[in-house]
């Protein structure tokens, strides 16, 4: 492996070391076995429904649980963190470390039958860069990236970035998944609509019913890497002969067609259907493993009122973790933990700094601070996907949290991709304020997170304007050492909390449930590939 030493590839695979130290790919019931023979049909109960077929202008999971059916990365992540080659065959460094040059592998072709070229590869990245946090950062390196053939890709830096196999491993949202150069050439701001793909599966659109059913069969075109499977690197075997994601709308008929076997794994069950499932003899409920996800609210920092950051400071000031925890896992210890940092508690640039405002949790004072902030009545539009139970159960906090403090608030109840559409709208035209959301802790893991972008015109919804925190996340790729990372990323943190772009609600291992008979199984991000009932 060229560079086999490069200092931040290095440190990357540290950011997660103590996840996997803690568990994040355990054996038991998570460990990956070998599928028995013979046709099967794996049917998912999914947290969302599949509305759009674009993992790159979204980062729903939904889309990216889609993306790795239909789709595969040039590189990818393996169960140690590390990046392996994936489409790619061979790859080469300059000297000077600032040309990169790929070689893909032969016999690559989408599931159209037609031949994976440089080109459609080059496309693709090119459009993942201008959506993902890290892909806008690896981009701003970039002077050049050209296909020279159809199986060599050059990319020319403008100074050495030891972060550039890490990049294109992205394990979540946003992945960058490979496309044909005629769908990759789409706008990164308009959804594709043509699913084509070289990965394991190949969706059936005739059988799609968006919001509702998503049906995969296996790519008779895909050829898989002759490695062994890790997380998502190595060879990708489909195990099922046919895959269905059904997103129910009602919870409790999710769990029951779980329990009648009807389907194999919940991936998102709600507390209120947790004991029903525990009680089945056949079925394993357990929590994520850690660090899991982080709760999350986002402002609107285009529009009044929370263009005006005090007033966003208000807010957090009276923020209790506990409560938004409570109110969507109850009281036991295995589904949730507080965290005051915006980096997961457990991994490698979980900090300290700056968060007296994420403990304090005082409405007194957020009272006293939005007075001063001058706040005079405005309405907040708050957008509540009413078919997530634990978002749901987190915009309920959010609503009386904002009320008790005096703001005059609107609740806008819709599914989530409706929230998803609705979000995108910059304008104050049928616009909004806020909204609760969560990530999974590798998406926010380090300052390269989208999450974390003070960038307008290129960051997450919410659009916040802070050139010091974008100064700041650059900073923080150029550090030598991982104690100097590690100063950056708490630079980081205050400048996010003192701009107070978002707040923390606290850390939490849903549950998943699933058949006892069930293999295959894989944590932080369940690739379906591998399932099989």
């Amino acid at each position: 492996m060229p560079l086999e030493k490069l200092r931040k590839l290095a440190l990357s695979a540290t950011i997660l070391a103590p996840i996997v130290a803690g568990g994040l790919v355990p054996s038991g019931a998570y460990a990956a076995q070998q599928p028995n023979p013979g046709p099967s049909v794996l049917r998912v109960a999914v947290h969302a429904g599949l509305d759009t077929l674009d993992p790159i202008a979204s980062t729903a999971y939904i889309d990216r649980t889609h993306g790795y059916l239909v789709y595969d990365t040039l590189f990818a992540m393996n169960n140690n963190f590390q990046p392996e080659p994936q489409m790619v065959d061979h790859w080469t460094v300059s000297p000077d470390q600032k040309t990169w040059t790929f070689v893909l592998r032969d016999g690559l072709k989408w599931s159209d039958g037609t031949n994976v070229t440089a080109a459609d590869c080059v496309a693709s990245l090119v459009r993942w860069g201008k959506r993902d946090g890290m892909g806008q950062l690896l981009f701003a390196d970039i002077s050049s990236l050209t296909a020279p053939d159809d199986k060599t890709i050059v990319m020319r830096l403008k100074a050495p970035d030891d972060m550039v196999l890490a990049s294109l491993a992205k394990l979540s949202s946003n992945v960058p998944f490979m496309m044909p150069a005629r769908i990759a050439d789409t706008s990164a701001f308009k959804n594709i609509t043509d699913p084509t793909g070289s990965g394991p599966y190949m969706m059936v659109l005739k059988d799609w019913v968006p919001g509702k059913k998503a049906v995969y069969v296996k790519n008779p075109y895909y050829k898989p890497r002759s490695d062994p499977s890790s997380l998502a690197a190595g060879a990708k075997i489909a195990a099922a002969d046919k895959i269905e994601l059904i997103h129910y709308a009602d919870p409790e008929a999710a769990a029951k067609a779980l329990i009648s076997g009807y389907v194999q794994y919940d991936e998102s069950p709600p507390m209120s259907v947790v004991p029903m499932l525990e009680a089945d003899p056949n079925l394993i409920v357990e929590p994520t493993a850690p660090p899991g996800s982080v709760g999350m609210l986002r402002f609107n920092a285009a529009i009044p009122p929370f263009n005006n950051p005090a007033i966003r400071r208000a807010v957090l000031e009276a923020i209790n973790q506990t409560t938004y925890m409570e109110a969507a896992f109850g009281n036991d210890p295995r589904w949730w933990r507080t965290c005051y940092s915006i980096f997961p508690c457990g991994t490698t640039y979980a900090t300290d700094a700056g968060n007296w405002i994420m403990k304090l949790s005082n409405p007194a004072a957020a009272r006293y601070a939005l007075e001063k902030a001058g706040y005079n009545g405005t309405p907040v539009v708050v957008l509540d996907p009413v078919d997530i139970p634990v978002l749901a159960d987190f915009t309920n906090v959010t609503v009386n949290l904002l009320t008790n403090l005096g703001m005059k608030v609107t609740v806008e109840r819709m599914s989530w991709e409706e929230m998803l559409q609705r979000r995108a709208n910059r304008s104050a035209v049928n616009g909004w304020n806020v909204f609760d959301t969560w990530w999974i802790a590798d998406d926010i893991a380090t300052p390269q997170a989208i999450a974390y972008s003070g960038d307008p015109k290129t960051g997450w919804a919410g659009w916040p304007n802070d050139p010091k925190l974008e100064a700041d996340r650059t900073a923080f790729l150029d550090a030598t050492s991982l104690a100097a990372q590690q100063a950056k990323a708490a630079q980081v943190q205050e400048d996010v909390l003192n701009d107070a772009t978002v707040g923390i609600l606290g850390q939490f291992f849903e549950p998943i449930a699933f058949n006892k008979n069930l293999t295959g199984l894989t944590t932080p991000v369940q690739f379906f590939w591998g399932l099989r009932p």
